[in-house]
């Protein structure tokens, strides 16, 4: 069942609505503005329902401050280089918002935008359409987002057509504590099935080959405490200031599968990821520094796991090899991201 309620009004006056999706004891609520994650809630062991979600209580906090909490991001979540990149011999510049490079979408991205919505039994259409040149994309571009929650599994099924060739990456950027807000999730437990991370410069941009995780900081193939190798005395760590680093997922773009686990002891609720595509970049909320929903968040308030492309693969051919992010004209973008909620036995 979903219910819709006014949530706010933005700076120019459009109205956003909340649509939560109950199922069951637990619910998610749904922000039109940015396809955002606002609330979460599931059953810990003692049965106590627990927000496993970072947020905001009104618009204006979700417009002024930083961090993407929540949101769809689009048209390119993560990071492209100097934010160029050339289709068919022409060459393009993106805005640059990070650092030098193109990041989310840049100046205004979609976690931005007031979305229009459709809902039907338990799940939520939201769509937009962006036009040719916004942020200096080609294509008149289509998006739509299906969120949809059943049995405790929250799925995003992305869709996305443009007239032109483009490039698009989508992604969601929720920040997951499964212990509840007022805690950090450095001793959360997480699994991740990747040999492989795609490492950066020290602008945080992939430029180029592969690091096995093997013997690393980076290797959660057998589950661990995030928080146990976060400080370690490591290049790519020290980059990223913790954890901000594209995994290379064993199982390939197009096959949709579990790709990490994430459980908290102290509440006992466990969450399942599954995707099709091929990466994954765990956050873990490194810089984070702002009053939210409940509590003041910290870094390691939360972490995020955004499934994607690899960063930068408009721009290094390898990457592009393992999942490309042009998409030809009339071409569908199609994929799904999917958490499953539960108790750790």
């Amino acid at each position: 069942m979903i219910t819709c309620k006014k949530f706010g009004t933005t700076k120019n006056g459009e109205t956003v609505y909340a649509f939560t999706i109950a199922d069951g004891r637990s619910r998610v609520t749904i922000l039109n503005y940015g396809g955002i994650i606002q609330r979460l809630i599931v059953p810990a062991k003692d049965g106590r329902m627990t927000d496993v979600v970072l947020g905001y209580n009104t618009v204006a906090e979700y417009e002024e401050n930083g961090g993407y909490l929540g949101a769809l991001i689009g048209r390119f979540g993560n990071r492209i280089g100097g934010g160029k990149f050339t289709l068919d011999g022409k060459d393009y510049q993106l805005y640059c918002n990070d650092r030098g490079n193109h990041l989310h979408g840049g100046k205004e991205g979609f976690n931005r935008k007031v979305w229009a919505y459709a809902t039907s039994g338990n799940s939520l259409a939201l769509s937009i359409i962006s036009p040719d040149g916004e942020e200096n994309y080609p294509g008149n571009l289509k998006v739509t987002a299906v969120y949809t929650f059943r049995n405790n599994v929250l799925r995003i099924h992305y869709f996305a057509k443009c007239d032109q060739k483009t490039v698009v990456g989508l992604t969601n950027h929720a920040y997951f504590n499964l212990s509840g807000e007022g805690t950090d999730v450095l001793g959360h437990l997480l699994w991740i099935d990747s040999d492989e991370i795609a490492p950066t410069d020290e602008t945080m941009i992939p430029t180029g080959g592969f690091r096995e995780v093997e013997g690393t900081p980076f290797d959660f193939n057998t589950p661990k405490a995030v928080g146990r190798d976060i400080g370690a005395d490591d290049e790519d760590l020290k980059k990223g200031n913790g954890y901000d680093h594209c995994f290379v997922l064993k199982q390939g773009a197009g096959n949709y599968a579990k790709y990490a686990e994430v459980t908290s002891p102290a509440t006992g609720i466990k969450m399942s990821c599954y995707t099709d595509m091929p990466a994954v970049q765990l956050y873990t909320g490194n810089g984070l520094n702002q009053k939210g929903k409940y509590s003041f968040y910290k870094a390691h308030a939360g972490l995020c796991l955004e499934t994607e492309a690899i960063p930068n693969n408009v721009n290094v051919p390898e990457y592009a090899e393992k999942g490309s992010s042009v998409l030809e004209a009339g071409e569908e973008y199609d994929f799904i991201a999917a958490y499953e909620f539960g108790i750790a036995d």
